[in-house]
């Protein structure tokens, strides 16, 4: 069996070989699309498509959201990471990461990858709209799935922001989308230990990456902070001293980006265009969406004693990064409650991780790493699964990610270094590590 539509933890192998080729026999491509069922295949893929196409947008939401949440003498580094990231993830996943992330067959821990296919025969592309393969074709398969490949590297940009050295982290975050990413991924969605946990009685569930795609990146993040360290002048005479992003406006546009991608990043995990289960999953992503955002306004301006625009924007995405592991399985007012409390668990993450002296300008570890944790716990609560198996789970995850980043970050650190000058931090990576102004015709522009 491929195992390729395990992901997302659905489980569903597709439409039968007798749906397929109801009221029709159907041995090749065109025979197959001369059936019934070719209608709702075809939606289905298409709906696959879109969704890719939504997860996709959900980069410019990062980009934008780290941009605005930090300085500007910084916005050129940050905007070119992230260009690189999506360009990197989607080659090395063609390269690597789709095949050692769906193998088949395999020990349940660990695959080779390999390139994925570069042309079908006609029985094959038949083939691969059988029971064995799903309702969407290998090529829609692939893209969707790559969409979400480069996302870990893209949390710790966020989370390592403003001080780290360019080489250094496009090598780090290459090794870690191509070799590392697809094997907890492979775990529950490629058919792995964690899918047939407890002889698949209590297995794990992780519906759209809770775990496998936030939490992983979280804590990929926490490990290259650790060796990373603090931006000069953050924390000065036991103090944590401020350092306000400088665009609010883009960070705001930025998350709604990425709420607006997130609709085909959960959306798209059912994996078909079943009607019930799309419009249920688009309800509760939407739902913990909002309430993560109320949560995270209420509970900073109880804290803080003043109405934080920051902390109701990262609520929002830890209310719905919350969701994603359950969206398919937790009921709507279910799903508030998650949103609800991911939000409120944010706030006080983040400003945990600060008192720690562990520097996060975008709050990436919290909302990620934390909210990640707290939303595939849920499921053991809200949605149906097994709280063992669920902790078991996230805690594997996390802690595979964060060893696995600290070493690769530590061998890049040790080999070349993976921080900039005080000097080039002071000016800016912007003038630095590129030579260029975002905001050329603005005073100021590189002081901020």
């Amino acid at each position: 069996m491929s195992g390729l539509a395990f992901f997302a933890g659905t489980h569903v192998m597709a439409q039968d070989v007798d749906k397929l080729t109801e009221g029709a026999v159907a041995e090749t491509y065109e025979g197959f699309m001369a059936t019934p069922a070719a209608d709702f295949f075809t939606i289905s893929n298409l709906w696959i498509l879109i969704a890719a196409g939504l997860v996709f947008i959900m980069h410019l939401g990062f980009s934008t959201v780290e941009t605005g949440l930090t300085q500007s003498k910084n916005t050129v580094n940050i905007l070119f990471k992230n260009v690189f990231i999506v360009c990197m993830g989607v080659l090395v996943y063609a390269l690597w990461g789709f095949n050692a992330m769906y193998p088949g067959d395999f020990n349940g821990f660990f695959a080779a990858g390999s390139p994925i296919a570069n042309a079908f025969a006609d029985a094959d592309v038949f083939a691969n709209m059988t029971s064995e393969y799903a309702d969407y074709t290998y090529w829609a398969d692939f893209i969707f799935q790559a969409m979400f490949a480069a996302t870990a590297a893209t949390i710790v940009s966020g989370a390592v922001a403003e001080r780290v050295k360019l080489s250094s982290f496009m090598i780090y975050a290459t090794i870690l989308v191509c070799f590392i990413y697809p094997i907890t991924g492979s775990w529950e969605w490629g058919g792995g230990w964690l899918n047939n946990f407890g002889g698949g009685e209590k297995e794990f569930i992780d519906f759209a990456g809770s775990s496998l795609v936030h939490a992983f990146g979280g804590y990929a993040a926490l490990a290259a902070v650790l060796l990373l360290g603090a931006r000069k002048g953050k924390y000065v005479g036991g103090k944590i001293k401020p350092i306000l992003g400088h665009s609010m406006p883009l960070a705001t546009i930025g998350v709604f980006m990425l709420f607006f991608g997130w609709f085909g990043f959960n959306g798209g995990s059912v994996l078909s265009a079943d009607p019930q289960a799309v419009s249920l999953v688009f309800v509760t992503t939407t739902l913990a969406g909002c309430a993560g955002g109320l949560g995270g306004m209420f509970t900073s301006w109880a804290l803080l004693k003043k109405p934080d625009l920051s902390m109701g924007l990262n609520g929002i995405l830890a209310g719905l990064v919350g969701i994603t592991a359950g969206a398919d399985t937790i009921a709507p007012w279910s799903a508030v409650l998650v949103g609800l409390i991911a939000g409120i668990i944010v706030v006080f993450s983040v400003l945990f991780f600060d008192k720690l002296k562990i520097d996060d300008p975008v709050g990436a570890i919290s909302v990620h790493g934390i909210c990640g944790n707290f939303g595939t716990i849920a499921v053991g609560i809200w949605g149906g699964g097994f709280f063992l198996s669920q902790l078991i789970g996230t805690v594997a995850v996390s802690a595979f990610a964060f060893i696995c980043s600290f070493i690769i970050f530590g061998i890049v650190k040790a080999i070349m270094g993976v921080r900039v000058s005080e000097e080039e931090e002071f000016g800016g990576l912007d003038v630095g590590e590129h030579g260029q102004e975002a905001y050329p015709d603005f005073a100021g522009a590189t002081k901020g």
